[in-house]
């Protein structure tokens, strides 16, 4: 039966990549009509490159150096083909029964990597191949070394094709294993070679991620082919899905939740931390925010791409262009200096689809200029079904180009020369240098080494000189005497690059660390000194200090926005291992006179007393008692921080609040690990209590002292709460600080609180004081004092009581006795009795108020969420949803008059709040009212019938089943009759309904008329 009693919540989230949408139309525009549908920027026109049947589902597009395109067709989304679901939450993310082996061992799955070549220059493909197929969930393609990688989860894979016959020499190696894979909407993505011959990849915010020991979610990733190293390159973001590079070697990557975020070197940035959990290191002590803009149309970006072209107009170089995947449509951003990163100003749309099946998941530069768009074509715009079965026969790919754009003649870039690729780094479309430099990579041929030389030492043109720089150290030849030279070249981001390379090999020589200390010395470029502070931290601590300390000292970057968070990361890194060398630096009280020291000092406080060792205490005292005395409020403040994280480690991922209200058990939030330390040193705490002590009323230094475990401090909180008046405004303070630092010993002090002459808010606090010790007594004064409370405080008091088995039993056996009235308990805190398992408990429940399960399982509520998803894309009508009523719900339910009496009448329900409404739908047996308990009668035949008691009297029972149908059966041919856990109304209503008759159906079930 459809119950409208549940618990009443509010959806207040954006559901990962989805926001309202435009009202979807039965069909798409066809492959013959949509280009000519589209609204384009001035400048520019559009064509189909490529459609259906040849190309389906494309999410990834990419130019080899033949200039042919190659597609990844995502046919076998959202499901990996082979494995079995062993454990879905509301937010899909899903376990399965193993780990699949790598292709082509593991189950053989439906998506393929096309190549297609549009040989006759007229903008369309004509020619198509597939290079491999049966992969399983694959996100990404790069073309390198002698063959072509593959990102297919859990593995980073390499196909050889060494003659370049589009046909793999041998079986795919396994070049990284670890990748998560339990959401396809999250998955590791976008293969993409950095300046510094790096490769480059995204990973998705719900997937979960261990490579080689590294464990983390959302973020920028990199492997590089010659060394084999796995680094974690930025940590954060959202769910992700486009990265590239500008002309300076910026990286930017696209999210869901914004624009796109600029990326550097070990930088940490801002997550849903409530659903995804913190970061991974739990000292970050701040991230960086998304990249600032004039404002966001069509969100989510996919797919982002510096436009490094030379045939677009002008206004177009060095922007960023995007899809706007919910907006069905493209734009493009200028990107402009801002302090050390940079913001974005809206330009306009590229192009305008007005096609609401028209899905952009990817964008990418081709060698005639022109950018090329990947459309998923798709009718859905928000998280799909996984077990639906929809239509995978469309998909699209765009060809953006300049309205005087004209033919490139054919290419291959392998067959040019080492010189003639070096001769490409000038090419005033980026692409041909991009591709020169991974070839490049590959020869390296130490004959090209003196030119390039020449080129980085380039003064007059300084991205033609960084052109030179990365080439020269892909391939091989930067070596330290050269890399000395281009310390002072004139364009700041050759010194900066020249900067990153020394340090990606986490270490230096002595010559050439004395250079770096000596040019964060003298250094006037910001963005070289920030890209020292991110070198620092991967440098030993001998050189790593002396960089950081000679940028402090300048006290140049305070109001910079990253420079301050990359100089403490660059510290924190060494903080503990080598904590003597850290502490020599910086506990002295002349390090208190440069500024910039001191949020550093502030932070290595509190760093030292999170760690919650006797080494850290340690080195915590020892600044503290270097602090001057003007700093020392600050200096405390930093040291209640940490010792208050001393517990905190890292943790899963939690639900961010989606659905809490219904989940069983209430398991929400992401859960922390616990850390166990130790005592403050006698030393330490001999410090604190002294600063309680010159102020013993200051909260603070009082929350301080009992933070460090001070007996004084504890003894003077219970003397103080015990003589404090009931009206005393500081009661409340007192018993909010017994609740986190109380003991036992304060249960005779605080029960006293509850009388009734103290304020209802008193009692409230004195609660929750004593329900961290649940002792007998207080259960006892709980019952005693139930009957005085306010009705708040007795909802605080059943949650309480009810939360432990046996002082629920008592609580049950009064409304058994008929001194508490049934009306007065609701259903969301009786679900948790059925956690404890127990038939006397459960028949209580079930004679007052029905079947109530302990919430709903998240399978359950994950159908919940896409079918939100589909009600969300578009408007219903009501007048359709009427005849879908009277064909699915009329038998049984009434609405404006109209239809049966088996279940609950639904016309003065809470019809209003959808997530109720679906949560009653979905899972209809989480709570089932007593007069509308299920029945199962077995007759003295054999014959099993289910149904509602409709009546029953002395000599029969009449049960009536979802279809109205009444059967009466004498008692005597009665063989068994018990009450049944599922409800009359089947489960899977909204399965059988199309994502419009959902929508249709719930805008009648919310209406306040009949249409």
């Amino acid at each position: 039966m459809l119950e409208m009693n549940r618990g009443v919540g509010c959806l207040t989230l954006l559901l990962g990549l989805v926001i309202y949408a435009p009202a979807a139309s039965g069909q798409g525009y066809s492959p013959a009509d949509a280009a000519g549908k589209m609204t384009v920027s001035d400048g520019l026109e559009i064509q189909v490159f490529a459609s259906e049947p040849e190309i389906r589902q494309p999410i990834f597009v990419k130019c080899d150096d033949r200039g042919r395109l190659w597609t990844i067709q995502y046919l076998q989304y959202p499901n990996p083909a082979g494995l079995k679901r062993v454990k879905v939450d509301r937010w899909s993310r899903t376990v399965y029964d193993r780990v699949p082996k790598p292709p082509p061992h593991g189950p053989r799955g439906a998506d393929k990597i096309t190549i297609l070549e549009d040989t006759d220059g007229d903008g369309r493909a004509d020619k198509t191949r597939d290079f491999v197929d049966g992969l399983n969930l694959c996100t990404g393609v790069a073309f390198g070394q002698g063959g072509v990688f593959v990102l297919q989860v859990p593995y980073l894979l390499f196909y050889p094709d060494k003659n370049r016959d589009d046909v793999p020499d041998a079986d795919p190696e396994v070049l990284l294993t670890g990748f998560g894979m339990e959401d396809a909407q999250s998955l590791a993505n976008h293969l993409t070679f950095g300046p510094d011959g790096w490769l480059y990849g995204l990973n998705g915010s719900t997937t979960t991620c261990n490579i080689r020991g590294i464990e983390f979610q959302q973020g920028v990733w990199r492997y590089h082919p010659v060394t084999k190293e796995f680094e974690l390159f930025a940590e954060g973001g959202g769910n992700l899905y486009g990265l590239t590079f500008d002309a300076d070697g910026n990286l930017f990557y696209s999210s869901n939740g914004g624009l796109f975020w600029h990326a550097v070197q070990g930088g940490y940035y801002q997550k849903s931390f409530g659903k995804h959990g913190p970061l991974h290191n739990l000292y970050t002590y701040g991230y960086f925010a998304h990249t600032k803009n004039s404002g966001v149309t069509g969100t989510p970006t996919t797919g982002g791409t510096i436009y490094l072209g030379d045939t677009f107009p002008d206004r177009f170089r060095g922007a960023f262009l995007c899809g706007n995947f919910l907006g069905h449509s493209a734009s493009w951003w200028k990107v402009t200096p801002r302090q050390t990163t940079v913001a974005a100003e809206h330009g306009g749309l590229l192009f305008d689809s007005h096609d609401t099946w028209f899905g952009p998941t990817d964008l990418t530069l081709g060698p005639d200029g022109a950018m090329y768009f990947a459309d998923f074509h798709d009718q859905r715009t928000a998280h799909p079904d996984p077990d639906a079965n929809w239509d995978r026969s469309n998909g699209r790919i765009y060809k953006l180009q300049a309205t005087d754009a004209k033919p490139t003649p054919p290419i291959n870039l392998a067959e040019l020369s080492s010189n003639e690729l070096v001769d490409l780094l000038s090419h005033p479309n980026g692409w041909y240098g991009q591709r020169a430099r991974v070839l490049l990579a590959e020869r390296r041929d130490a004959s090209t080494w003196p030119r390039l030389r020449e080129i980085a030492l380039t003064q007059e043109n300084g991205r033609y000189a960084l052109q030179g720089l990365w080439a020269l150290h892909v391939s091989g030849g930067l070596d330290d005497e050269f890399a000395a030279q281009l310390l002072a070249h004139p364009y700041e981001y050759v010194r900066a690059w020249t900067v990153r390379l020394l340090g990606d090999g986490k270490s230096v020589s002595e010559p050439m660390a004395k250079l770096l200390i000596a040019l964060a010395e003298t250094e006037p470029s910001p963005i070289v000194r920030s890209q020292l502070a991110c070198t620092a931290k991967r440098l030993p601590t001998a050189t790593t200090l002396p960089i950081v300390q000679a940028i402090l000292i300048r006290n140049l970057d305070n109001d910079d926005l990253r420079i301050p968070l990359l100089l403490w990361w660059a510290v924190e890194s060494k903080a503990v291992a080598d904590a003597d060398q850290v502490l020599e630096q910086f506990a002295h009280a002349d390090a208190w006179n440069v500024a910039a020291n001191q949020p550093i000092l502030r932070n290595l406080i509190r760093r030292y007393a999170a760690e919650g060792t006797p080494a850290g205490y340690d080195a915590a005292l020892r600044i503290l008692q270097n602090t001057p005395s003007k700093h020392l409020a600050e200096a405390h403040k930093a040291l209640g921080q940490g010792l208050s994280e001393r517990a905190g480690g890292l943790g899963g991922i939690g639900h961010g609040g989606l659905y809490a209200q219904f989940a069983a058990g209430g398991n929400d939030a992401a859960e922390r690990a616990r850390r166990t330390f130790a005592e403050p040193s006698p030393e330490l705490k001999q410090y604190i209590l002294g600063i309680w002590q010159k102020n013993q009323q200051d909260r603070e230094a009082l929350t301080l002292a009992l933070r460090a475990g001070v007996e004084e401090a504890h003894q003077y909180l219970l003397d103080t709460t015990m003589q404090a008046a009931a009206d005393d405004p500081q009661l409340l303070s007192l018993l909010s600080q017994l609740q986190e630092f109380g003991r036992e010993d304060c249960e005779t002090v605080v029960i006293q609180r509850l009388a009734s002459d103290q304020p209802d808010e008193v009692r409230a606090a004195a609660i929750k004081v004593l329900n961290r010790f649940g002792s007998a007594e207080f259960i006892d004064a709980l019952f005693a004092q139930y009957a005085t409370l306010p009705a708040p405080l007795q909802t605080q008091v059943r949650d309480v009581l009810l939360a432990r088995h046996e002082s629920a039993r008592r609580l049950l056996a009064l409304v058994e006795d008929g001194t508490i009235s049934p009306e007065s308990l609701p259903v969301d805190q009786l679900r948790r009795i059925a956690l404890y398992e127990d038939e006397e408990l459960d028949a209580i429940v079930r004679k007052h108020w029905g079947n109530i399960q302990p919430g709903t399982a998240e399978e359950k509520l994950a159908q919940m969420r896409r079918f939100n998803n589909d009600l969300r894309a578009a408007p219903g009508n009501p007048a359709s949803g009427a005849e879908l009523f009277k064909k699915h719900c009329a038998t049984c339910h009434t609405l404006f008059n109209e239809g049966g009496k088996i279940g609950p009448d639904l016309t003065k329900a809470n019809r209003n709040d959808l997530a109720a409404l679906l949560a009653n739908i979905v899972d209809p047996s989480a709570v089932i009212r007593k007069e509308y308990l299920s029945y199962v009668l077995e007759t003295t035949s054999g014959q099993v019938m289910t149904g509602i008691l409709a009546e029953q009297d002395a000599g029969s029972i009449t049960l009536v089943d979802a279809k109205d149908n009444r059967t009466k059966v004498p008692r005597n041919q009665i063989e068994a009759l018990h009450e049944s856990a599922t409800s009359l109304m089947p489960e899977n209503l909204l399965q059988q309904l199309s994502p419009q008759q959902r929508r249709d159906l719930f805008a009648y079930l919310q209406g306040n008329a009949k249409p």
